[in-house]
């Protein structure tokens, strides 16, 4: 396995830095629609700052589409799209595409529950004190659900982990492509054992690291 490890080095990194960038990239994507769209959510449950049934509705219908369809088939639907955003159906520059749209209906999700944690006494404080719906979204209900935040963005990144190996199946390029093109196709298990351990070491250090960073801005912990 050592030897195996030496000969192809160079190109175990090349798709181990092709599967951080899949990742990270799609997740700081999949931050930018699923964030406000989490927001939008809470703000419009019945318990929320501006309830209103029909856009909750319509939001949770989106939502829910979006994270029932299996990443696989996702992949396969969204090729047009990878084709008329990035130019290209293949690579990981293409599959940052698919991993954006399966994972913001995600982190809507994850979004809405930690806003829901959120001690409605505070919020009818800073309405007391007169403040503004946006004022109580930017200043108390973000703030607030930090931690929360950081731990579910673990969440994300690590199922966004899972998927960009998936996506190696269908030409994404990156560990799990490797996996496949060598492990799988052309019997090497060793090549094998080393992408699942490449992929392993990854996650404990993305999990350890928010892990870290939540519990040192979490004012609990204090």
């Amino acid at each position: 396995m050592l030897e195996t490890l030496a000969e192809n080095g160079q190109m175990l990194w090349e798709n181990t830095l092709d599967t951080l960038f899949m990742t990270f990239g799609s997740a700081v994507l999949a931050y930018v629609i699923g964030l406000p769209l989490g927001i939008w959510l809470s703000v419009t449950d019945k318990n929320g700052l501006r309830p209103n049934r029909t856009v909750q509705a319509c939001l949770g219908w989106v939502v829910n589409i979006g994270r029932s369809f299996p990443f696989i088939i996702l992949m396969l639907v969204l090729i047009p799209v990878s084709r008329a955003v990035v130019g290209t159906m293949i690579g990981p520059k293409a599959a940052i595409v698919s991993l954006t749209v399966a994972a913001a209906p995600f982190i809507a999700r994850l979004v809405e529950s930690s806003l829901a944690e959120i001690d409605r006494g505070v919020v009818e404080a800073a309405k007391s004190m007169g403040a503004t719906n946006w004022q109580i979204i930017y200043k108390v209900l973000l703030p607030e659900s930090i931690p929360s935040l950081v731990r579910g963005a673990s969440i994300t990144v690590i199922t966004l982990i899972g998927y960009s190996a998936m996506a190696g199946a269908v030409g994404a390029g990156g560990l799990g492509d490797v996996a496949i093109r060598y492990g799988y196709h052309r019997y090497q298990p060793d090549m094998m054992v080393i992408t699942v351990v490449l992929l392993v070491i990854i996650v404990q250090i993305i999990q350890s690291a928010f892990n870290l960073c939540a519990k040192l801005i979490d004012k609990r912990n204090r």
